[in-house]
């Protein structure tokens, strides 16, 4: 497979200036997945001619398999957009299956309004986190309103692809600092997928704790420290990956 790349192409300018290839050299490369090709593919690219205006044509050889995700959905808070950013760079960079954006009672509404969702800035997002961690396939990434119509969709339940459904029933967890039912250093490994739920640094209100509840959720905390959102993510990311298996 081969495509032509203009001078200013970010990929143009990371083989030319960052990694100093020239032509005829290779250097890894991978197909980003789509409908067509649900998890992409992984192998190596070829310049095989640097033109006089500075674009460059490549060659693409694929064949080896993503990186396995991991069995992990995570609903995060709507925060700043710069902090929105980061968090879907690096929840994309661990290899989370799925992420989902939501509006929360303690958070900042006009949050909610962020550009991010409209300008591509998400996607741009989940796509550096994946090329950093050398994969093919980005997370599955939605926006629900409120946390109550998350709860209720119950999207884990519903995906009909294949990267976001479990065959097992998941462990579902709310991270909670400030009324915990228990900690997340003390849960025991078990060899499921999770999904878990993270707030805002103002944390869930009594009717979101009441709401996870009937939902079947499990709130645990993670110290007695109130955490950034971002860190939170981090951290819970981690933790899961350990009591899960998925290492």
């Amino acid at each position: 497979m081969g495509r032509s790349l203009p001078r200013r192409d970010e990929r143009t300018i990371h083989l030319l200036k960052v990694l100093h290839k020239k032509q005829g050299d290779e250097f890894e490369a991978g197909i980003l997945g789509s409908d067509s090709r649900p998890g992409g593919v992984r192998g190596t690219g070829r310049i095989e001619k640097i033109n006089l205006d500075g674009s460059i044509f490549i060659t693409i050889h694929g064949s080896l398999p993503p990186v396995p995700r991991l069995r992990l959905r995570m609903a995060v808070s709507f925060v700043r957009p710069i902090q929105i950013k980061r968090i879907l760079k690096s929840l994309s960079n661990i290899g989370v299956s799925a992420i989902d954006l939501v509006g929360t009672e303690l958070g900042e509404k006009s949050y909610r309004d962020t550009k991010l969702l409209l300008d591509g800035g998400a996607q741009a997002a989940l796509i550096e986190g994946a090329v950093q961690a050398r994969d093919t396939q980005i997370p599955f990434f939605s926006v629900f309103d409120t946390l109550e119509e998350w709860l209720n969709k119950r999207p884990w339940e519903k995906s009909n692809n294949a990267q976001t459904s479990f065959a097992r029933t998941p462990l579902l967890l709310a991270m909670d600092n400030v009324r915990p039912e228990g900690s997340f250093f003390h849960l025991t490994s078990i060899n499921r997928p999770a999904i878990i739920a993270i707030g805002p640094e103002r944390g869930w209100s009594d009717r979101e704790r009441d709401l996870f509840e009937k939902s079947g959720f499990l709130r645990l905390s993670m110290g007695e420290r109130a955490l950034r959102t971002e860190i939170a993510c981090i951290a819970a990311a981690t933790l899961a990956m350990e009591k899960t298996e998925e290492y």
